[in-house]
């Protein structure tokens, strides 16, 4: 008995689709076959898409700030980070960080995303003061800030339970977490790509535990460096079943792997094929999460542009001051305005709608705004 060709298993899944049936892990595997059409597996991720969130594709006014590069891990993946006494090291002081929450605020910032490298000598409090700093000077500021990997670090460094720091990074102000540092979650890649980073049962219950407390947060995956399908299908599964254990997750965003600058430099950039297929596939996957986003510094503009086709609803936002991916070599400018997104998502056919980190509609007057049903 012969096997089904690709191309069959396809219309079965175009079925499942249509019913609201949950893909396997099977069908998951299929949507990576190059044998099997791209733009068939864009058309149902946007299918998924206009069930979830209609024609609406959203955007945040936003900023990062990335208090330093010196990080313990040095990553083979990572451009960014650096020791302590290379040239390039930095780390911002306390005037520095308060200067960039000015300046988001002043913009009309309705969020300032915070990430960076992990210090070997920062003690657990120059974290933790740093959020309290800026939400007391700019308390309207949503503070999106440290990822797992770092909060797994000031757990590691204060003593304290994931829990109990967790709790007082809200008392200090934290808003919700990024996804950052999940890259890919098999260990035999984790060893080729950080092996000294958080291995990914921590990374999840991490965010577990901060949903517990009632953070949101969102999840991502890095790809296109030296994984297999197979490895994206697993990372993406495990996040569907964390999602289906939680609810916490908001959105999840695929990171386009860029090797400029890193110990894979030898290797080729995703190609925008392969950047449509990773965005429509996990559109399909994962059922449970309500946005998908097309991060356009990691993407580049005219590929996250065309992602809002095959199944990304969100564009992210402004993005002042971006380090980690454009010293990895992206070539997407480090900023753009809120005319040149909401043109790029019109452009696309769909309807834009200002965001804030939580989801809410944002009513604005040009740097006044407030968020709807807050």
């Amino acid at each position: 008995m012969t096997e089904p060709s690709p191309c069959t298993e396809l219309d079965r899944i175009r079925e499942n689709v249509a019913s609201g049936e949950r893909l396997t892990i099977g069908d998951a595997e299929l949507l990576f076959h190059p044998e099997v059409d791209l733009h068939a597996i864009g058309e149902l991720a946007d299918q998924v898409r206009r069930r979830k969130n209609g024609d609406v594709v959203y955007y945040n006014i936003n900023a990062h700030l990335n208090p330093t590069n010196v990080c313990v891990y040095r990553c083979p993946l990572c451009a960014y980070s650096c020791d302590a006494d290379d040239p390039k090291a930095y780390v911002m002081t306390r005037d520095d960080v308060l200067a960039r929450g000015e300046e988001a605020a002043r913009n009309g910032c309705t969020e300032l995303h915070i990430v960076g490298g992990v210090h070997p000598e920062k003690p657990y409090g120059w974290y933790l003061g740093l959020i309290r700093t800026l939400h007391e000077a700019y308390p309207r500021l949503h503070l999106k800030a440290w990822t797992a990997v770092e909060i797994a670090w000031f757990s590691q460094i204060s003593g304290r339970s994931v829990e109990a720091v967790l709790g007082e990074l809200i008392e200090a102000g934290l808003g919700s977490l990024p996804g950052g540092g999940a890259e890919i979650f098999d260990p035999e890649v984790r060893r080729q790509i950080s092996p000294r980073k958080i291995d990914a049962p921590t990374w999840l219950d991490v965010h577990r535990t901060a949903h517990r407390l009632g953070l949101r947060s969102n999840a991502t995956m890095l790809y296109g460096h030296v994984e297999t399908a197979a490895h994206r299908v697993d990372h993406l599964i495990r996040l569907r079943e964390l999602q289906d254990e939680t609810g916490g997750f908001q959105a999840f965003i695929p990171l386009s792997f860029h090797p400029e600058g890193t110990q894979f430099a030898h290797l080729p950039r995703p190609s925008g094929l392969d950047d449509l297929r990773t965005m429509a596939a996990s559109r399909l996957i994962l059922d449970n999460f309500d946005h998908v986003k097309a991060y356009w510094i990691s993407l580049g503009i005219g590929t996250a542009q065309t992602a809002l086709a095959y199944g990304a609803d969100d564009l992210d936002g402004t993005v002042r001051h971006e380090k980690i991916h454009h010293d990895a070599g992206s070539t997407a400018p480090e900023h753009l305005s809120v005319d040149e997104l909401r043109a790029l998502i019109a452009e696309a056919g769909r309807r834009p709608i200002e965001r804030d980190t939580l989801y809410r509609r944002v009513e604005r007057n040009g740097a006044e705004w407030r968020s709807l049903g807050s």
